[in-house]
């Protein structure tokens, strides 16, 4: 008698574990660069159909300010909380290292998504990209020249000081001015930042308008950026003069497109980044995937993804190219 009770009991303990852990399911925090940028509003929803899917529970947060130390509060609240992922589009390289570290000693699955700790790599988990970030500054120049015809003075019109992922992009398209000879009509007359905010990119933009008068094109490598550049552009008038261009949303520029204002951009689908991010958090905390350099593992739509040299992967293989004849095929 007393044998069987034990062993109900046993049971009983049993079904009690199993209910608590199927009522504690995964849970996931993307910690964005600032509020109000729509840009995240894609990535976001990658996060929130892959989590319905799989199971997991999925919050975004981010700063009102996309400043160097202004994600680090939330970190830590998170880690409060009891996440068991903390992925962020890290606002600078190096500023979080401490806290984040603090986060994988909890035991924490810390991923960079849409940007990554570079330099300081050995802070995070692993980093989904969209695509491979080295092509993204020859890139752009390569689409700035083809609508200047190669030549004439350009500006950079960026998001702020310390962004980890524009300034490698910045520093790639200063070296592809200056080494490969296609460019060599093209200067590179300044850098200004708008702090990714509609307002202060406004501001930037008009006053790169005055201050070089001999300005022909302007390359923003940020959704907000490109949005206020070209806007200005359209109110002046100036389409034919300065050719506005950049990494923007399909939502937002297709208005610019289609009345003539902008002729090209580029981007990516940010959707994908958090769909990817969740289907990898799942399968490494689950066990069902390995987060080590060479591994191959499968996701829904996306196929075969590889890890590659420093725990990175990426969502696709080129950027994508947004004109006159496709701008109205994507929808984010």
């Amino acid at each position: 008698m007393l044998k069987k009770s034990l062993l109900a009991g046993l049971a009983l303990g049993l079904t009690m574990v199993s209910s608590a852990l199927a009522a504690d399911p995964l849970k996931i925090v993307y910690i964005g660069k600032n509020t109000g940028n729509p840009y995240f509003d894609s990535i976001t929803g990658g996060f929130k159909d892959a989590c319905a899917k799989l199971g997991c529970e999925f919050q975004f947060v981010a700063p009102a300010t996309a400043e160097a130390t202004s994600q680090i509060p939330i970190i830590e609240a998170q880690i409060q909380r009891g996440v068991n992922v903390i992925a962020i589009a890290p606002n600078s390289p190096d500023a979080m290292n401490q806290v984040l570290d603090k986060a994988r000693e909890k035991k924490i699955l810390v991923l960079a998504v849409n940007g990554d700790l570079v330099g300081n790599e050995g802070h995070r988990d692993a980093n989904i990209l969209p695509v491979d970030f080295t092509k993204t500054g020859p890139n752009q120049v390569e689409l700035m020249g083809s609508l200047i015809g190669y030549k004439g003075d350009i500006a950079i019109l960026s998001a702020t000081t310390e962004a980890p992922d524009q300034n490698t992009w910045i520093a790639a398209m200063k070296d592809t001015l200056a080494k490969d000879p296609k460019y060599k009509d093209m200067k590179l007359v300044a850098t200004v930042y708008g702090d990714d905010q509609p307002e202060k990119s406004t501001t930037e933009m008009e006053a790169l308008l005055s201050n070089y008068p001999n300005l022909v094109g302007v390359i923003a490598p940020t959704t907000v950026g490109v949005a206020a550049a070209a806007q200005v552009v359209q109110q002046r008038k100036l389409a034919d003069k300065v050719h506005v261009t950049g990494l923007g949303l399909p939502s937002e520029m297709r208005d610019f497109i289609k009345d003539g204002t902008v002729k090209a951009f580029q981007l990516w689908s940010p959707y994908n980044e958090g769909w990817l991010a969740s289907y990898f958090a799942d399968g490494v905390i689950k066990g069902t995937i390995k987060n080590e350099v060479g591994q191959k593992f499968d996701v829904p739509n996306l196929g075969s993804v590889t890890i590659g040299p420093k725990n990175v992967m990426n969502t696709q293989a080129e950027l994508t190219k947004f004109d006159a004849s496709n701008i109205d095929k994507f929808n984010f």
